[in-house]
Formats: C-alpha cells, sequence, structure tokens
C-alpha cells in the first residue's frame, strides 16, 4: 500500500478527533456533550458577544478541535482519489492548503499545523516541482 497525501490527510484526521475527545486534550468538555446527547453543546449567536451574549471558549475550541479532524477525512479521500486517477494534484490545490496551514501556524504556532501539517505542505509543494521538473 502506497503512503499518498490523501492517506496523510485521512489519518491526521482520524487521529485529530481522537485526540479531542482523550483525557488530554478536550476529554472533560465531550463528557459534558455525552450527557445533553451531543445536543445543543452551546447557545449558538445567542453567545456572541455582540449580542452581549457570554462564549464558553473551552466548548468552542473542543467542538472545532474535534470537527476539524472529521473534515479532513473526506478532504483526504478526495485528494486520494485525485493521486490514484491523475497520478498528481493540482498545483492550485497545493497552494490553497499551503496557505490555509500557514494561516493556522500563524494563529497556533505550537500545534499539529505547526508540526505535521506545514512539513506536510512543502512536500506536497516540493513534490509537485519534482513532477513538474521531470515532465519537462
Amino acid at each position: 500500500m502506497k503512503i499518498t497525501n490523501g492517506r496523510i490527510l485521512i489519518f491526521f484526521g482520524i487521529i485529530h478527533p481522537l485526540l479531542g475527545i482523550s483525557p488530554f486534550a478536550f476529554g472533560e468538555q465531550f463528557a459534558g456533550f455525552a450527557n445533553k446527547f451531543f445536543f445543543k453543546i452551546s447557545e449558538g449567536l445567542w453567545e456572541f458577544p455582540l449580542l452581549n451574549g457570554q462564549m464558553n471558549y473551552e466548548n468552542f475550541a473542543a467542538f472545532w478541535f474535534f470537527y476539524f479532524g472529521l473534515l479532513l477525512i473526506p478532504l483526504g479521500i478526495l485528494v486520494h482519489h485525485v493521486e490514484k486517477t491523475n497520478g498528481q494534484i493540482p498545483k492550485n490545490f497545493i497552494w490553497a492548503y499551503l496557505i490555509v496551514v500557514i494561516v493556522g501556524v500563524f494563529m497556533i504556532p505550537f500545534s499539529g499545523m505547526t508540526i505535521f501539517m506545514l512539513p506536510h505542505a512543502i512536500y506536497m509543494f516540493m513534490q509537485k516541482n519534482k513532477q513538474v521538473k521531470n515532465e519537462s
């Protein structure tokens, strides 16, 4: 089984929610979510400070940490499919992925974006440049 960029993204997508529900990350918040059967884990717009609400930032972070991993899984499946059918990922996708990762690195410097995803994005970019050179 050849490791593709799509499979790497799928791996990140599986590990992210598992880490999110662990006691080392947001386990306490997910225990609270489970008590509500994962229904209405926030007050939505009523928590928005502009509407005089009070955000629960820990629940917000826990949800998005978990959800980001779930979003990476279909993205990884799509990238894997494109790699299998076309043999390469479009350069526009790689640029968009790199920009999203760089914004994530800027916003949260000590995170998986910096440790795992930035090297992966750079690897994808270098791999694409190598493919372009081989084709010419």
